[in-house]
């Protein structure tokens, strides 16, 4: 009985221990945790890492590290004058009759994967960049670059780099649920349009900017800013009628920045083929949500 009573305190400290370390446990999140599929060796496997989809959102820490290359906003602009602004004001009739029309034009959208090999006019191509260049952005700071590749040679380099990656992330990396999701569109991690398609438009997002004097300036809420002009680059493709597939090309990000010799503040965002749509072009029979679905009116 004296040994009992000696040792129930420590047991209880013990049991208080173990289980303290299951909570622990049982609270940890697996975010980037991936089962390594069968018959893959340790050597083989490729975790799903992909850097250059991070955001940098501590700006603040990033100055503080290097406090002598950053720059504040204004510290080499003067203030900017406002002047009037009063665009076209329509009618109700024929803002409803635009409204129906622009909508009628992009609920034609939809992704496509056969691609004419048939020259586009380079200003068209042109033009379409300059209207998503038009998107908001967090103070005004447009971090965006445009790489747009025609080269066959680049243009198949990009392709070898895509299909690479894109072959682990099917096999290994997106897990069977994701497969299986899209199955039904026909996907894998064949790529032809990077070579058929006469444009590639590369789009990345400027983490930071750089001044001429070589000073470093925050770029805010870059990847929401691109994110906009992404969708306005869409549009403008779609109402000149040319097609596109979007493209966030996983873990090629790194490798296809070097290749087209950006610089380290660039992060890849999104990869489009461009051009006309084959002669035998097809889609998946898609049905868009109505609008009672996508709406709410408070």
């Amino acid at each position: 009985m004296a040994l009992l009573s000696v040792l129930t305190p420590v047991l209880a400290v013990i049991l208080c221990l173990v289980l303290g370390f299951m909570l622990v446990k049982s609270r940890e999140t697996p975010s980037t945790t991936v089962e390594k599929p069968a018959g893959a060796s340790k050597a083989d496997f490729r975790p799903w890492v992909d850097q250059d989809l991070q955001d940098d959102t501590d700006t603040t820490a990033r100055q503080d590290e290097d406090d002598g290359d950053w720059v504040d906003g204004n510290e080499e602009e003067e203030e900017l004058p406002h002047v009037p602004y009063s665009p076209t004001r329509y009618p109700e009739e024929a803002m409803l009759q635009r409204s129906q029309e622009f909508y009628t034009v992009l609920n034609q959208r939809r992704s496509v994967r056969f691609i004419s090999p048939e020259p586009v006019p380079r200003e068209v191509i042109d033009n379409v960049i300059r209207t998503a260049g038009t998107a908001p952005s967090g103070a005004h700071t447009e971090p965006w670059t445009f790489v747009v590749v025609s080269d066959p040679k680049m243009k198949h380099q990009i392709r070898l780099v895509v299909e690479e990656e894109e072959e682990v992330n099917y096999r290994q990396r997106m897990g069977d649920k994701w497969v299986n999701d899209l199955a039904p569109l026909r996907t894998n991690w064949i790529k032809e349009y990077l070579d058929v398609a006469p444009y590639l438009l590369l789009i990345f997002k400027q983490t930071y900017g750089m001044l001429p004097n070589g000073k470093k300036r925050t770029h805010y809420y870059n990847e929401i800013s691109v994110s906009i002009s992404c969708g306005i680059l869409l549009a403008a493709l779609q109402n000149v009628g040319l097609v596109t597939v979007t493209s966030t090309p996983l873990n090629c990000g790194p490798q296809l920045r070097l290749l087209l010799k950006r610089p380290a503040n660039e992060k890849l965002l999104m990869l489009l083929p461009v051009g006309y749509p084959a002669a035998d072009a097809t889609v998946p029979d898609l049905k868009r949500k109505p609008l009672d679905d996508i709406i709410a009116h408070i």
